[in-house]
């Protein structure tokens, strides 16, 4: 049976195309994180710009999952739409993601059910076809997990309560993982990026997802849906890192803002 994958669409624009290069640099990233008195999450929040920007941030997020590696059988990535505006889920069809460490296989089963089984999620391939916002994650997750299948759901125009109960089923056990990609401001000067960011965060943190509006990040959906049902079940969320493309070397005139978080 011939399968369908689905080609890196941002391999040496956002992460390098070399293998071996790609697999250093996020090794790098995971290794430099400061998160040793961090409890292994349920989910996480991480950024999803190119590597020499949000990669550090990234890695940030991540590296609290080594300690329950063994353990995770499956990701549930959920990020915003970039390049096609849309209402409702979007899934593919695709049975694996590829990167340049090597191929992520889908878990179809799980797609197929919810597209059958919920009015809001739906096959569209366009809508992957050239996104950034779940690739760029990939490479973390192969450097740290063996065989695990991943979700791969971009989010268009949904409320909090669609994503949040999208994410109730499939939020299972210890053998699932949730990961949801955002950037957060974009464009603003430094100084009043980190202002806003820096207010964004505690909303997240304090799982007020009310108070996390558009602009504030690019994710704002899928975090919203986490938000809302992490407050439910009573999860405690943590800010791991927070920073802007500023503080990597870009013009502070204009930045785009990046942060880390856990939920447990």
């Amino acid at each position: 049976m011939e399968h369908t994958i689905r080609p890196p669409a941002v391999s040496g624009l956002f992460y390098p195309a070399e293998r071996g290069v790609l697999q250093q640099q996020v090794a790098g990233f995971l290794e430099k994180a400061g998160t040793d008195d961090v409890t292994p999450p349920k989910a996480v929040i991480a950024p999803h710009a190119g590597y020499p920007f949000s990669g550090a941030v990234a890695g940030e997020a991540y590296a609290p999952v080594r300690a329950i590696a063994d353990r995770i059988e499956r990701v549930v990535l959920l990020g915003p739409s970039h390049r096609i505006p849309f209402r409702g889920i979007a899934a593919s069809r695709a049975d694996y993601f590829a990167t340049p460490m090597g191929n992520v296989r889908v878990d179809q089963a799980t797609q197929a059910e919810l597209v059958a089984q919920r009015q809001d999620v739906v096959y569209r391939e366009d809508a992957h076809e050239r996104e950034h916002g779940l690739e760029v994650h990939l490479p973390f997750l192969q450097a740290l997990l063996e065989d695990f299948g991943v979700v791969p759901l971009v989010v268009g125009d949904a409320s909090p309560e669609e994503v949040g109960t999208l994410l109730d089923q499939l939020w299972s056990g210890p053998e699932t993982l949730i990961a949801i990609s955002s950037d957060l401001s974009h464009f603003m000067d430094y100084d009043s990026a980190v202002r806003r960011d820096r207010a964004t965060s505690e909303a997240i943190e304090n799982l007020e997802w009310e108070k996390v509006r558009d602009g504030d990040a690019c994710g704002r959906h899928p975090i919203n849906g986490l938000l809302w049902l992490a407050r439910q079940k009573g999860l405690e969320g943590r800010i791991l890192d927070l920073r802007n493309s500023g503080d990597a070397g870009a013009p502070r005139d204009s930045v785009v803002g990046y942060g880390a978080y856990v939920f447990h």
